[in-house]
């Protein structure tokens, strides 16, 4: 693989920072500038208008949870925090009224023998945790990858997670894997057709369309750019998710030039494809594959207003209603810890003001209903854990207690939410790959998948 990591995939040759946690051997992050990973100082710093989204509906109560997964949960045996910062600005409180029973209405006390005292007395049993979420390692089953991935994509289908692609320290793969979420049992399919070759760092974007059946859909993933050591990729590939049929269509227009460490999204019958690196710079650039016709793919590059946000890759893109939301990221030189928002009817950059500073690239950001999930990551000296979530609302940070067995730090990982669950497959922490799956359980926070109905005012 690229020995020169991800800086290399932005912009070329850097020097190195001088940071012990950061060895020279470790590919993807060496070259970066040390970057503080939080700034304090902007606690009190309030929300503009131009960040603000108005909630309009109303909170729906969560899923239950199946007994499958029960047995994970059982014991809680430490705590942990998701950050050693606590970014709530206004912490949560409660007053709990409880309903009293007049006096002449209270059952009478019954008076019980001394020698029967013991058997009755309140058990030393420790309080409940605190609502919060829990982290376990999932076992699984079957066919899984025989290499530890990073830099690869996954995509969910119904309760089934589609892993593409990546790399361990050493190779490339092109290699397809499915894991049943349901059933926690690994397959690695045959495929047919025209395969990609060997890549990392490429997009896999869901693309669904009604069938003739009533209530059937039609699945394919999209998948566009990456690349394999110094080579970088521009072409496109599709997959048909039922008959795992890879076919490479002709396009039309322009395309973009290749890339890797991008990000994409789909809106009303198009691909949107944001930044990435081409090996000599990072790039800032949005192209559009209109798909409205499968068999006219037709590139096209737009020249949004607003406010720009800098080149960069490895960053994250959400598309929640009809805004493209893209967080953190790195240029090859510094960690990124903005917020930009593409208003796709308008064709407008927005940039967001937050309460606090937290810079990240090669993490994870999942959208969980008025949430946006960040698992992971680099902050520019050194490889986390954390989980921290951007409420939309009111677009400051914030963290939740969580209990269970923590992931090791790292990035180039990925998650999807599935069932009132975040799932978390494989990763780098700059020496070792993983092939590890995560299941972050929401409990409390069950709930907040079915926030669907509000709008983000920019």
């Amino acid at each position: 693989m690229d020995q020169n990591g991800f800086s290399q995939d932005l912009q070329g040759t850097m020097s190195e920072p001088q940071s012990p946690t950061l060895p020279p051997s470790d590919p993807d992050t060496y070259n970066f500038t040390p970057h503080t990973s939080y700034d304090s100082q902007n606690d009190g710093v309030s929300t503009t208008s131009s960040g603000k989204i108005r909630q309009t509906g109303d909170n729906m109560p969560g899923s239950q949870r199946g007994n499958f997964w029960a047995h994970h949960f059982m014991s809680l045996p430490t705590v942990f925090s998701s950050s050693p910062t606590n970014y709530n600005r206004q912490p949560h409180s409660s007053s709990i009224s409880r309903p009293t029973t007049p006096p002449h209405h209270r059952p009478k006390k019954s008076s019980v023998p001394a020698e029967n005292a013991d058997i009755i007395a309140t058990p030393n049993v420790p309080s409940a945790p605190a609502p919060g979420m829990y982290w376990s390692r999932a076992t699984t089953y079957g066919r899984g990858p025989s290499k530890c991935l990073r830099a690869h994509t996954a995509t969910i289908i119904g309760e089934l997670m589609y892993i593409f692609g990546g790399c361990d320290v050493r190779n490339c793969f092109s290699t397809l894997f499915i894991l049943d979420l349901d059933t926690l049992s690994w397959s690695k399919p045959r495929t047919y057709g025209d395969c990609p070759p060997p890549c990392r760092a490429h997009s896999s974007t869901l693309v669904e369309r009604e069938m003739d059946i009533p209530g059937k859909k039609s699945s394919w993933i999209y998948v566009f750019g990456g690349g394999d050591g110094p080579n970088y990729s521009n072409a496109l590939y599709v997959l048909d998710a039922e008959t795992l049929i890879w076919t490479k269509p002709p396009t039309h227009g322009t395309a973009p030039t290749p890339r890797r460490a991008h990000t994409t999204c789909y809106w009303q019958s198009k691909i949107y494809v944001f930044g990435g690196g081409d090996g000599a710079r990072a790039l800032h650039d949005v192209h559009v594959l209109d798909i409205s016709d499968p068999k006219h793919l037709q590139w096209s590059e737009i020249q949004p207003t607003g406010a720009l946000p800098g080149s960069r890759g490895y960053h994250t893109g959400n598309l929640v209603g009809d805004k493209y939301i893209i967080y953190g990221g790195s240029d090859g030189h510094e960690c990124f810890s903005d917020v930009h928002i593409l208003d796709l009817p308008s064709n407008h950059w927005y940039q967001v003001e937050l309460d606090c500073s937290i810079p990240r690239l090669s993490h994870t950001s999942t959208q969980v209903g008025s949430y946006l999930f960040v698992v992971g990551g680099h902050d520019g000296s050194k490889y986390s854990s954390e989980v921290l979530l951007l409420n939309l609302v009111t677009m400051n940070w914030e963290t939740r207690k969580i209990y269970g067995t923590i992931p090791l730090s790292r990035g180039y990982h990925t998650v999807v939410l599935y069932d009132s669950r975040l799932i978390l497959f494989g990763g780098y922490d700059g020496k070792n790959a993983f092939d590890d799956v995560y299941m972050l359980e929401l409990s409390a926070c069950a709930y907040l998948p079915q926030i669907t109905n509000f709008i983000i005012d920019v």
